[in-house]
């Protein structure tokens, strides 16, 4: 009974030894296997300043005056953000506008039409000053209908 333990024993030892080992493939030396070149960073709502970033080429402009008319920024509703794993360059784009800016400052210049600071229509103090500026509007109507009545 005991050699048939032993056997089996082995027999299990020598089966576990065989199993292939995990390998996390964000610490493999080389993404160039069964991975993408990039990696998924996440996915992200787009903020109000995604908004306001200015058209980069006459494409962006143009977007617009086709028919049917193609998507903007506003219609973005997602920002997917990756990683190049070769170069190091991070990238956000839009999910319908396609539009995209990149950073990587330790390689090659990057095109001025995605160079970060983004060029903006308006900045974020533009815009909490207008909203500020329609608050104290709308209460100052709301006072002036109170006082009617």
């Amino acid at each position: 009974m005991k050699i048939l333990v032993l056997i089996a024993l082995a027999a299990a030892m020598a089966l576990a030894g065989c199993q292939k080992p995990v390998q996390n493939p964000l610490t493999r030396p080389s993404f160039s296997g069964q991975r993408g070149r990039f990696v998924g960073v996440g996915i992200y709502t787009p903020g109000r300043m995604w908004r306001q970033m200015a058209p980069s080429s006459a494409k962006d402009t143009a977007a617009v005056s086709v028919s049917p008319p193609g998507a903007v920024l506003e219609d973005d509703e997602q920002v997917i953000v990756v990683i190049d794993s070769a170069s190091g360059e991070l990238r956000q784009c839009g999910n319908l506008s396609g539009r995209c800016i990149s950073m990587n400052p330790w390689s090659r210049p990057i095109a001025a039409a995605l160079l970060v600071p983004v060029p903006l229509l308006r900045h974020a103090q533009d815009l909490d000053e207008e909203a500020a500026a329609k608050s104290r509007a709308e209460d100052a109507e709301l006072k002036s209908k109170l006082k009617l009545r």
